[in-house]
């Protein structure tokens, strides 16, 4: 039996009468169950049904015969050995340092200049300069990590680069061989990651700011607060439930790296291998040689159960501060 209050008295209610079974939700509910029938099908056969390939992970996968089913069946059970492939390697250190090492960097990064970017885009009153900026900001997104990486190289070349041949010398500084040096690529790589990516993000917290009640604002002024003021005490903590849900979105791929930025920028250059090689890139190329199908499904199994701890992890701490804001 549960017990519910109305006024002062209490009221005993039954708890079964409480409770909606799902039988009774999807009688009662049916038309939009029928309307989600379609999207939870290809969600099953896109999303779901492919997760049966992480068994190739524990396999020593074989050509067989002319299809992967019967490669699959006939190939050996090998149990975690083809994990040994990248927990056993000397260099498996350097590459979680600099998988887990950058994308941290560039989730703080990331985070905090495209909110200060939008925050300012935002109080641009001329709407023409202000459309200008974020196209101008947006633009590198849609290129390409190829064309990308030829922009660096022209400028960081050492025959022909802009900054060798002209920005060096018109300081008096001498020629610096920028891809023999791996010291100076986290910066690199971390400058081109910001410019390529914060317009894109900075267009996402642009939206979110273009949605908050204006009625905060001009009550604030009417309480006289500065425009800082107005930026501490609305925009930001606003803006907050959005920079959790995407900041723990992006936890989840902290093991992860973005394959054209640091296999195409760095020109896969050996060299620099000491800050430029995280785990995609170094999986890529261990496995173009070898060609191995179950070792690579390992690397790709040991990312996502990493990733997918994170994000649960993260998530358990936000809500154990702020249940509101947790993401489930």
């Amino acid at each position: 039996m549960g017990v519910t209050q109305t006024g002062t008295k209490d009221v005993a209610v039954p708890l079964k009468a409480k409770k909606t079974g799902f039988l009774r939700d999807i009688v009662k509910n049916k038309v939009l169950y029928i309307m989600m029938l379609p999207l939870l099908v290809v969600l099953f056969f896109n999303n779901y049904l492919p997760m049966a390939g992480v068994l190739i992970a524990f396999k020593n996968y074989q050509y067989h015969g002319n299809n992967f089913f019967e490669n699959f069946i006939l190939s050996d059970w090998v149990g975690f050995k083809n994990f040994e492939f990248f927990t056993a390697t000397p260099d498996a250190f350097t590459i979680t340092r600099n998988t887990l090492g950058y994308n941290f960097v560039f989730i703080f990064l990331g985070l905090v200049i495209s909110v200060l970017f939008a925050i300012l885009l935002n109080e641009i009153k001329n709407k023409f300069l202000s459309k200008f900026y974020q196209a101008s900001m947006l633009l590198p997104y849609f290129m390409s990590w190829i064309v990308v990486s030829y922009i660096v190289f022209g400028l960081l070349g050492e025959e022909k680069g802009y900054v060798n041949k002209s920005l060096l010398p018109m300081l008096g500084m001498e020629e610096i061989g920028w891809y023999a040096e791996p010291g100076k690529w986290p910066f690199i790589l971390t400058i081109v990651n910001i410019w390529k990516l914060t317009g894109y993000n900075t267009v996402i917290y642009i939206a979110a700011i273009a949605g908050i009640d204006q009625e905060f604002y001009e009550a604030a002024i009417v309480d006289g607060a500065s425009k800082f003021q107005q930026i501490k005490a609305i925009t930001i903590p606003l803006l907050k439930t959005l920079m959790i849900i995407l900041t723990l979105l992006a936890v989840g791929k902290v093991f992860y790296s973005d394959f054209g930025l640091f296999f195409q920028v760095p020109r896969n250059t050996g060299a620099l291998y000491d800050t430029t090689q995280t785990i995609d890139t170094y999986v890529y190329n261990a496995l173009r040689n070898l060609n191995d199908v179950g070792m690579a499904s390992a690397s790709g199994l040991y990312q996502s159960v990493c990733g997918f701890v994170l994000v649960m992890v993260s998530n358990l701490v936000v809500r154990k501060i702020d249940p509101d804001q947790a993401l489930f």
